[in-house]
């Protein structure tokens, strides 16, 4: 009985110095993200510190980069899309911008961001010669790092939501466009998804840093494309 209580024991205290061990490296962990996070969204907004507009405040730029974001089953640009490229179509107009890419996700033959933002433009009057397409901007790094160097854009002006501005303005810049931005608030009324797209950010951002730091090259790079330059060239 005596061997079986000290084994116990021997049992339980090897087990409670194992749990002390795990307890203290999830705070470490805890700690390290936690950090990570705040020295994120730190960077991210001192990026885009000053860069940041109103549509009627933003200095003119050749280019206006439009974001792309979710497109319904029937080809439709959901509402955070719709605002984000009657943002631009106004730019546009206004004379602040002369050329607008489209950047977005055409990761299989049933979904295209691009194309949808596309058609949406020139139904509303926008010429085809100023539109242009990025098939392969599958996330906001790989969109700002294929605008300078796959389409040579070094200026442009960011349009997305502004829970997103900052974090794209940042890595344009930071990738080599000089970019400023312009953010839409009007999908706030999307009360739910607005909250949900915000949160995300705090995520979002320590990838923007990870995807930096790495200095990882787009999913999809190819060959250079002129369709920025062929348009800013055509007036």
């Amino acid at each position: 009985m005596r061997g079986r209580l000290a084994g116990l024991r021997r049992w339980c205290g090897t087990h409670r110095s194992l749990l002390r061990r795990l307890l203290v490296a999830g705070l470490a962990g805890v700690v390290l993200l936690v950090a990570g996070t705040v020295a994120s969204v730190a960077w991210v907004r001192g990026g885009a510190d000053g860069h940041l507009f109103t549509e009627a405040d933003v200095p003119e730029a050749p280019v206006a980069l439009v974001l792309g974001t979710k497109v319904d089953p029937d080809g439709t640009p959901s509402p955070f899309l719709t605002a984000r490229l009657e943002i631009a179509r106004r730019l546009l107009d206004a004379g602040k911008v002369r050329v607008i890419l489209v950047s977005g996700d055409n990761m299989n033959v049933g979904y295209n961001e691009p194309e949808a933002m596309r058609r949406w433009l020139l139904d509303r009057g926008v010429p085809a010669g100023k539109v242009v397409m990025d098939y392969a901007g599958f996330d906001t790094y790989d969109s700002c790092a294929r605008a300078k160097r796959i389409f040579g854009v070094d200026r442009a002006t960011v349009v997305t939501q502004s829970f997103h501005l900052p974090r794209a303005v940042a890595l344009c810049r930071r990738l080599g466009i000089a970019a400023n931005g312009v953010g839409d608030d009007t999908a706030r009324r999307y009360t739910e998804r607005w909250r949900i797209s915000s949160a995300r950010e705090y995520g979002a951002s320590v990838k923007a840093a990870v995807d930096l730091l790495s200095g990882r090259d787009p999913v999809h790079l190819g060959r250079h494309e002129t369709g920025v330059e062929d348009a800013l060239r055509a007036g």
